[in-house]
């Protein structure tokens, strides 16, 4: 099988940086997986996942999605097919909620009548009345509505694979929750291929099939969430658990 995202001895330097904010990472994330990205700020958690749809490119290495290598792809095509949702949900205040989730099918040229019912599905989907929410505004919303709105509008276009930023990182405890279950329940009936960045280890132990640990550029471990917490590859992994207040048996304090 043809992974999703290869990484092929990737690194990235920003001008006037000490040190590469990816260094020589090579990895493959398999189609259908939901892999976390899981690390400390600066770490390259956000860099890693911008090399995917060319907002950032490497400075040497290759980058591939679904076997092609990206550097030969138009990057608007490429980021067209490739779902990307912030933490600060992006959408655009003076459309409604409707117009954001139309914005790429609208782009695509779909037809009125298919977009109108995409974006109703959608709005069922993450439990937003269609009724009530197609013509609100982003500022009639609240912080976790927005976000719903940001992440249907991502897979308004059927893309195989969806970029998260920490998308849940400025909400609530208890609205974050249920979005995390609304995520699950979407990656598990879509088949889609998932990468999501945050800092949180519970997070990523209760979203993911696989773990990426990375710090200073580099990858520490990618492993199952099981893996990850019983076998931690590096000190850094161990002390990221510990400081999170996993033991070693997966309990946390």
């Amino acid at each position: 099988m043809v992974p999703a995202v290869e990484f092929k001895d990737v690194t990235k330097r920003f001008p006037g940086a000490a040190s590469p904010a990816l260094d020589h990472v090579s990895l493959k994330i398999e189609p259908g997986e939901l892999v976390c990205v899981l690390g400390t700020s600066g770490g390259g958690k956000t860099t890693l996942i911008k090399l995917i749809n060319r907002l950032h490119d490497p400075d040497s290495g290759t980058v591939l999605v679904n076997g092609q290598d990206i550097s030969d792809v138009d990057p608007v095509e490429l980021r067209r097919g490739i779902g990307y949702v912030i933490q600060q949900t992006g959408l655009f205040p003076h459309m409604t909620v409707a117009e954001n989730i139309a914005c790429v099918p609208a782009i695509l040229k779909w037809d009125r009548a298919r977009i109108d019912a995409r974006v109703n599905e959608l709005l069922e989907l993450v439990n937003l009345d269609p009724n009530d929410f197609r013509n609100r505004y982003p500022s009639q919303l609240s912080g976790g509505q927005q976000q719903r709105v940001g992440l249907v509008r991502a897979l308004a276009a059927h893309p195989n694979i969806m970029l998260l930023d920490e998308p849940f990182g400025a909400i609530d405890a208890i609205t974050r929750a249920k979005l995390q279950d609304e995520l699950l329940r979407i990656h598990l009936g879509s088949g889609k291929t998932f990468v999501f960045v945050t800092h949180d280890v519970t997070e990523a132990l209760k979203l993911s099939t696989k773990v990426l640990v990375v710090d200073a550029g580099r990858v520490q471990q990618y492993a199952t969430p099981e893996e990850l917490i019983a076998q931690p590859a590096t000190p850094f992994v161990r002390e990221l658990l510990e400081t999170q207040g996993y033991t070693p048996d997966g309990r946390r304090i």
